[in-house]
């Protein structure tokens, strides 16, 4: 008989996925532990900023053990989880967005110079910031092709092609070339 641990570790994903949304607590912290990290990097990616991703990653781990019981293993869990976290990310674009209009004309200069500086102390390097230029959908994309995840995977994700997940990479690849080609210049 093998220990109770060593299972865990041989478990699929999506067995633990399935006895997590039962409430089995050892599951769902074998689930976290093996994808926390790259979740975490993912978040960053979305947000720009270590403290904006550290607060989206611990609000979609609070999340999380509601959201198993919805998930019905037509994809992976990584797809899964990968697409908790985009729309974890656009639903809190959304409310920043909402508390920017909501604060227009009580100073709203103010207001976006803090941001400036804000993202500017957060960003861990030139990639980041520029990450931080693209449009949203351009972003989302190479963040996730970034964090090893396929064109395939990344399509599933997105409910886009995979054919739209490689034009945008090579859309945002050449953005960013125009990007520093203009910063350098």
């Amino acid at each position: 008989m093998r220990p109770r641990g060593t299972m865990r570790m041989t478990a699929s994903d999506e067995d633990l996925a399935k006895a997590a949304a039962l409430g089995d607590g050892a599951a769902f912290a074998s689930l976290l532990g093996r994808h926390y990290d790259r979740l975490f990097r993912l978040c960053f990616r979305l947000t720009g900023g270590r403290a904006e991703a550290e607060d989206l990653c611990q609000d979609i781990c609070a999340a999380l053990p509601a959201k198993l019981r919805a998930f019905r293993g037509e994809a992976k869990v990584t797809t899964w989880l990968w697409r908790v976290a985009v729309n974890a990310s656009h639903d809190r674009r959304r409310r920043r967005a909402t508390y920017v209009r909501a604060s227009e004309g009580w100073g709203d200069w103010e207001t976006a110079r803090q941001d400036a500086i804000a993202e500017g102390r957060e960003r861990a390097d030139w990639l980041m910031a520029a990450l931080a230029r693209l449009p949203e959908d351009l972003r989302d994309t190479l963040a996730l092709v970034l964090d090893e995840v396929s064109h395939a995977e990344a399509g599933a994700i997105l409910g886009v092609s995979e054919g739209t997940v490689s034009w945008r990479v090579s859309e945002a690849k050449k953005r960013l070339r125009a990007l520093r080609a203009a910063e350098e210049a």
